[in-house]
């Protein structure tokens, strides 16, 4: 029998890596063609790995947990025919002089993909290292003694990848600190500058009627993310608001026949979402990234659409090319990504690229909000609930207080390349491309 390599595809631009977080299948059991064996989970998004052969799979290399790169052999599966591939190839037939030929091929197939995923560090009963963990730790030279000295922040206190690269990068500092101090051949500093200790989350004190919920992975790395962002970019917010009654009555007026036409509704989002991306096009300097001491202008207007998650995460899909869109392909873009975001189909390509996000936190009934952005990215827009509101009309005639529907535009920049001159024209450009619409639009 033959043998195939079943790798870890290509996920995107930007993905090189993915954690296991589940098998679907054990040793022995029989696999067709396109049924999942695996599932995998990227930064936000998860998703599975499916079988390209009908086989037997044999062989697992990696473990749950275990961070896998893009293009590594996951799983051997036996199949029919000779030799071993990682295509799918058409069954070829064998003499009986050539079986002891492929037997010993497959063998050395298996035991060749074991030795890539091990080295002269060793597991045990109490401590399971993935070969990724094993691979650092080889060529920083840890020894076995270090590994097993390392704290560990995955489940079961596992040494994840963050783990031993953090305990890599501490242990350089000490090496540089101590070989400043031993070399009298460089003369002491006038002034000497002390670092200021790293902050360190103060203890919690737990009592006895307290519950202890474990974070879920789409959590940590969520908080990760904002951390970095709120450290790494000047947020300011600028606010405005916005009279957007020619819309309700609008959306009113044609939302039914939009649903019998296309047969899925008509939301304010995408009818938002067109706004930004007009605006975006007038003030291209928002729709950059920053990258060190650099800016990237970007070509494209691709916007994150900030989506809740039933487990109460969140994901930001993107809308590839938003500006090139009309509204009814916008519609069917937001319905779709928000769609299957809600039911964890989304690729993780769908949620990489994006150049500015819109989040509506007039979801919940916020009437504004301070949203944090999305690195890289220098701006991300949070929409308000729309309310029913007495406000002064101007008309020729006079002034005269009526019912209008209104709400509030907060949006979040990076003050490090955008001002607040460019920050509230380009939310005051959007406001007014709302402000601004027809009312006998065709749709």
């Amino acid at each position: 029998m033959a043998t195939f390599e079943l790798k870890l595809p290509k996920m995107g631009e930007s993905v090189a890596e993915a954690t296991l977080t589940n098998w679907l299948k054990e040793v022995g059991d029989t696999i067709e063609a396109d049924e999942a064996v695996l599932e995998i989970a990227t930064d936000k998004v998860d998703s599975e790995v499916p079988s390209e052969v009908d086989g037997i799979l044999v062989e697992k290399l990696f473990e749950v947990d275990d961070v896998i790169q893009v293009g590594q052999t996951i799983a051997i599966i036996e199949i029919e025919g000779e030799g071993t591939s990682t295509e799918a190839a058409p069954a070829s037939t064998a003499t009986p002089a050539e079986a002891p030929k492929t037997a010993a091929a497959v063998e050395d197939t298996i035991t060749a993909a074991k030795a890539s995923t091990s080295s002269v560090i060793e597991s045990s009963e109490d401590r399971f290292y993935s070969p990724l963990v094993k691979n650092i730790a080889k060529e920083e030279g840890i020894s076995q003694a270090e590994l097993d000295s390392i704290t560990g922040s995955g489940k079961d206190a596992r040494v994840t990848k963050n783990d031993i690269l953090q305990y890599v990068e501490n242990r350089s500092s000490k090496q540089a600190v101590t070989s400043n101090a031993v070399d009298s051949s460089q003369p002491k500093a006038a002034v000497e500058t002390k670092k200021p200790a790293a902050k360190t989350a103060a203890p919690v004190s737990v009592n006895g009627g307290d519950e202890i919920i474990e974070m879920t992975r789409m959590g940590k790395l969520i908080a990760h993310h904002m951390v970095d962002s709120v450290q790494t970019s000047a947020h300011v917010q600028s606010f405005i608001e916005a009279d957007v009654t020619k819309i309700w009555n609008w959306r009113k007026k044609v939302k039914n026949d939009f649903a019998q036409r296309e047969g899925e509704n008509l939301t304010f989002t995408p009818i938002f979402m067109e706004a930004v991306a007009k605006a975006l096009k007038d003030f291209p300097m928002m729709n950059i990234a920053v990258d060190g001491d650099t800016i990237i202008k970007r070509k494209n207007i691709n916007l994150g659409m900030a989506a809740a998650l039933p487990d109460g995460n969140l994901i930001v899909p993107v809308i590839k090319n938003a500006d090139q869109l009309n509204l009814v392909g916008m519609s069917k873009a937001v319905n779709d990504l928000a769609g299957r975001a809600r039911e964890g189909q989304l690729k993780p390509d769908e949620i990489q690229g994006g150049t500015y996000t819109v989040t509506n936190v007039g979801t919940f009934g916020s009437i504004m909000g301070t949203p944090i952005i999305n690195q890289p990215q220098v701006g991300i827009l949070a929409l308000g609930a729309i309310r029913k509101v007495p406000a002064v009309i101007e008309t020729p005639d006079g002034d005269f207080i009526g019912i209008r529907y209104k709400m509030f535009l907060s949006h979040s920049y990076d003050h490090r390349v955008v001002n607040g001159a460019l920050g509230g024209q380009f939310v005051k450009a959007v406001a007014d491309y709302l402000e601004a619409w027809d009312v006998n639009r065709e749709i």
